[in-house]
């Protein structure tokens, strides 16, 4: 069944087509630090400046993302960032740090204060072209994949996404597998996932400590990990340098990834590697499955409309 907004058809986890990672992972693990630029004088308030979110931002630009970067690179973990395209102009040192790293990017809007939400579909169109060119120039990388966030949406965004080569959109948090989206194009483009769950934005939002979180990492890992064994799943661990590289956190990090990758059969991956994975692998067979469920559920539908009572 395709429900609103038509996006992605609805399956139960527990009833859909096994897939397979590679060298049969139960988990595949990926990293998302969210490499976020909040202007001091936001376009859309431009005489009003927001010294406390501002500064928040630059501690983790100035200190927290060097700190993080340690942790990362100490585990073996290549991240996919959430890229706020302007961080490549305004700092290159972070820019040559992460392309030294060989970190994957996906959008995340050119300021966390400039979202698209207004964008005609010409100009959002424009907005893909410009965010790919660019980000090819500075880092050699191609654009796949976005999460929306502070950048924000319009109704076309996938379709447009699609549209200018990308395979996947990491905002709608609908399952724990990839899945197919619906294009107006018909091209071949998924849900990655990725967490509202094991995210650090958490600490400050729930008023709770680093301790805390790194528990909800190892727990939200276990039940992955188990349920992984039955049908492969998707573990995101999303990061914000202001948050997870502050000095008493960044340890707690540390001691969750190490118990993560201390585990036989974890793929520790990319956002953009697993959809290159998943579209040449496992797309076509769940597919064609939606495509034969949403006949079969068409035609009980019908039967049942025909019975009387």
């Amino acid at each position: 069944m395709t429900l609103p907004p038509a996006r992605f058809d609805y399956a139960p986890i527990n009833n859909r087509p096994i897939i397979k990672w590679p060298d049969n992972a139960r988990l595949a693990f990926w990293v998302a630090p969210n490499m976020e630029f909040f202007e001091y004088l936001p376009e859309n308030r431009p005489t009003q400046p927001d010294i406390p979110h501002y500064s928040r931002m630059d501690y983790g630009n100035r200190v927290g993302f060097w700190r993080m970067l340690d942790v990362l690179n100490k585990n073996h973990v290549r991240a996919c960032c959430c890229l706020n395209l302007e961080i490549l102009d305004h700092f290159p040192e972070i820019k040559d740090a992460m392309v030294a790293s060989d970190w994957d990017y996906m959008a995340h809007g050119l300021y966390n204060s400039r979202p698209i939400y207004d964008h005609t579909e010409d100009e959002e169109r424009a907005y893909w072209q410009d965010f790919i060119s660019h980000l090819r120039e500075m880092t050699g990388k191609r654009l796949k994949g976005r999460l929306g966030g502070g950048a924000g949406y319009t109704v076309r965004t996938d379709d447009l996404m699609a549209e200018a080569g990308c395979l996947y959109h990491t905002s709608w948090i609908i399952d724990d597998q990839p899945w197919p989206i619906n294009v107006r194009g018909g091209q071949k483009f998924i849900y990655v996932p990725y967490t509202g769950q094991t995210n650090d934005a958490g600490m400050l939002a729930w008023n709770r400590e680093a301790d805390y979180f790194q528990q909800m990492i190892k727990d939200q890992f276990d039940t992955l990990y188990r349920e992984g064994g039955e049908n492969p799943r998707v573990m995101c661990l999303a990061l914000h340098p202001h948050n997870i590289g502050r000095p008493n956190a960044a340890k707690h990090l540390d001691e969750a990834l190490r118990y993560i990758l201390g585990h036989e059969g974890v793929w520790n991956t990319t956002a953009d590697d697993i959809a290159e994975y998943y579209m040449a692998n496992c797309y076509s067979e769940v597919s064609a499955w939606i495509a034969d469920h949403r006949l079969t559920n068409r035609s009980t539908g019908d039967q049942l409309s025909g019975q009387s009572y």
